[in-house]
């Protein structure tokens, strides 16, 4: 097995494979407000709404399987917040643990200046530690606790703005 990543605009085709490693982090309530696994079909609007030269979506691929995704979303969807983005980070679970979530925020950082992206945001459950320390480590600050704003299985969760300006 390669040790190289390799890094692309994800295409239509790459659609099943994003969705899949998106279920798959539904149960363990870490990381997704979902909490019922989404279609591929219920996703094509938010595929497209994904362009290189605004709000990128990238995936990485070792050995010719896709093995996660960052995305670039819209904040608020108001013209005034155009400058800021949300990022988000879904990686295979065979995928977790290699550094790829670093690699991922690495090339976002750098890349979001050359389309207009001086404000970078991360959603991120209380409890999802690892995520929190990832963005903690590449200079996020947090810039919002919201109190058990979550309920998943019955149990009321924090969501954690984290925020990073890169102008």
């Amino acid at each position: 097995m390669s040790e190289e990543f390799a890094y692309r605009i994800a295409r239509f085709e790459d659609l099943p494979a994003i969705v899949a490693i998106y279920n798959s982090t539904i149960a363990s309530r870490q990381v997704t407000a979902d909490t019922e696994p989404v279609s591929v079909e219920s996703r094509h609007t938010w595929f497209y709404e994904h362009t290189p030269d605004r709000r990128p979506l990238w995936v990485s691929e070792r050995d010719g399987k896709i093995t996660g995704w960052l995305s670039f979303s819209n904040f608020y969807g108001r013209p005034a917040y155009a400058g800021t983005a949300e990022l988000s980070i879904y990686l295979h679970e065979d995928a977790r643990g290699q550094g790829l979530g670093r690699r991922f925020l690495t090339q976002a950082i750098a890349h979001a200046p050359t389309i207009g992206v001086h404000t970078l945001l991360g959603f991120i459950f209380g409890h999802n530690t690892p995520s929190l320390k990832l963005f903690e480590t590449f200079g996020f600050d947090t810039w919002a606790n919201m109190p058990r704003v979550a309920t998943l299985d019955g149990i009321e969760r924090d969501l954690i703005i984290l925020g990073k300006r890169v102008d």
